[in-house]
């Protein structure tokens, strides 16, 4: 039986998606996640596009031992330089090249002629193989591209060495039809190809990706390029936890297997949404809140008898507890850390001991605190930047018939700072204030959200709120049973990260 291997580019092509970039602690979460997923190859990252990316890579490389990681590179040399630079602390690594083969990209973005293109391909693969004996080569929006010449570009990327080669759904144009009958094409046009691995890499655009992905391993693909929650550009990509399922639940059908910890699915579905700030869709396949929810009284009756009558898998499958704990102010930390461990946090001692700390502020808030508070807790643990300002109090005035006041205080290093401000509500008038007291640069406030993070009049609220700055955004996340005291935090947060 074969075995299909899974290549995450969460970090990568997931990032990419508009506002879920990710600073480097969080980067080394979900790299540590996916690592205990199993996933074969980790994409790390593009090492060229940014000083930032670079370094994620080098330090992913430092703390995955048993995944492969992987930085993307275009098709030029100083690329291939850098990819493999940031990948030499790596125990297994791989360079990831592409090069688009389709007529529109080759005339009006690459501008270049078929024949510079096919050279450049051998030529640049070839580079690669002098660094690395593992190259992967993609052709850009080859599901668009003529038949013929996708063929001679994987021929000329496999006689110059590379060792998977990958066809892509960059657009996400494709039917399942057509991807089972590309990856046939090629397998019987393409001199090499029985020696190297085929991969795929679907986009979502039609909703579509997940199938295609699935049709291109029915007829011999053997590398699933996919995303944590499907996350990627525009529609996104390939969502991990869907192919891997359908996989491992219907082995029988496409007769192969996968190296995939099943069980860490959930775990690193959670820590994904959490770090982004996301909610989980209810309907998302998989991991969605309602997955395994089941509310018609003739469902109700045939699970309760026997749930394959409804469920074609389980939640613990995934890594969905079915046993619930609820702590309070008498839990002990040993308790706490056990169970962060089997929601997929693992976290230093040191930082168990900070986020005890907090754990026990909130116990004196909350009568009872759930799962979904000690994951809010963990994740704020892990987003956690620098504090070089702290809220240390404030006080809102605010009215149906009065103008907004706030008075914030900001503790910074060892000065004591506060302001006053006016404002539209409560929350404005105190990132105004704010505003006076942190010498970040010009921004705007481009989204706020707030949710509740669980049930009941003392549930612990979570603030997100997403601060653009020129070209760049961050993420500020702030928890409290006060929504004013978690907006404050929130903003502070996201600020502390633009200085």
């Amino acid at each position: 039986m074969r075995t299909i291997k899974i290549f995450d580019t969460t970090l990568r092509d997931g990032e990419q998606a508009p506002g879920c970039s990710m600073h480097l602690n969080e980067k080394i979460e979900i790299a540590l996640a996916l690592e205990r997923l199993r996933v074969d190859v980790i994409e790390a990252g593009f090492a060229i596009a940014s000083k930032g990316d670079f370094e994620s890579i080098q330090k992913i490389c430092e703390v995955v031992k048993n995944s492969t990681v992987c930085s993307l590179a275009r098709a030029v040399p100083k690329d291939i330089d850098a990819a493999y630079e940031a990948l030499r602390g790596a125990k297994n690594a791989r360079i990831h090249t592409f090069l688009a083969t389709s007529p529109i990209h080759m005339q009006y973005k690459l501008k270049m002629t078929p024949e510079k293109v096919l050279n450049t391909i051998s030529e640049m693969v070839r580079y690669a193989r002098n660094y690395l004996p593992e190259v992967e080569f993609s052709a850009e929006d080859a599901m668009r591209s003529e038949k013929e010449f996708l063929a001679r570009a994987l021929e000329a990327a496999i006689a110059a060495g590379a060792t998977v080669v990958n066809v892509p759904d960059t657009v996400g144009y494709t039917t399942p039809t057509e991807m089972m009958e590309m990856i046939k094409y090629l397998q019987n046009n393409v001199r090499g190809i029985e020696n190297v691995t085929i991969s795929v890499h679907c986009h979502n655009d039609l909703g579509l990706a997940v199938a295609n992905s699935l049709a291109a391993v029915l007829v011999g693909a053997g590398q699933v390029e996919c995303t944590v929650n499907g996350l990627g550009e525009r529609a996104g990509n390939a969502a991990m936890e869907e192919v891997v399922m359908a996989l491992r639940t219907r082995r029988d059908y496409y007769d192969c297997d996968i190296n995939i910890e099943t069980t860490q699915i959930y775990p690193a579905s959670r820590l994904v949404y959490n770090l982004l700030g996301l909610p989980t869709p209810i309907n998302k396949a998989i991991v969605g809140t309602n997955a395994f929810s089941h509310e018609a009284g003739i469902h109700q009756h045939g699970v309760l008898a026997n749930r394959e009558t409804y469920e074609i898998m389980t939640p613990q499958s995934i890594g969905l507890l079915s046993n619930s704990m609820v702590f309070g102010k008498h839990s002990g930390r040993h308790a706490v850390e056990q169970r962060l461990g089997e929601l997929g946090y693992q976290l230093s001692k040191e930082a168990v001991d900070e986020l005890f700390e907090r754990f026990k502020q909130l116990a004196d808030k909350k009568k009872a605190i759930t799962d979904q508070d000690l994951e809010a807790l963990a994740g704020r643990k892990i987003m956690e930047e620098p504090d070089f300002f702290k809220l240390d109090r404030f006080t809102v005035n605010c009215g149906n018939y009065v103008t907004s006041s706030a008075v914030v205080r900001l503790q910074h290093h060892d000065q004591l700072l506060e302001e006053v401000a006016l404002g539209d509500g409560p929350v404005d008038a105190a990132y105004k204030a704010i505003d006076k007291m942190i010498p970040a640069p010009p921004h705007i406030l481009d989204d706020y959200s707030i949710n509740s993070v669980t049930e009941g009049n003392d549930a612990l609220g979570e603030v997100v709120v997403k601060i653009k700055c020129a070209d760049k955004n961050v993420i500020g996340r702030g928890l409290s049973t006060d929504v004013i005291e978690a907006s404050i935090m929130a903003y502070i947060n996201g600020l502390n990260r633009l200085l």
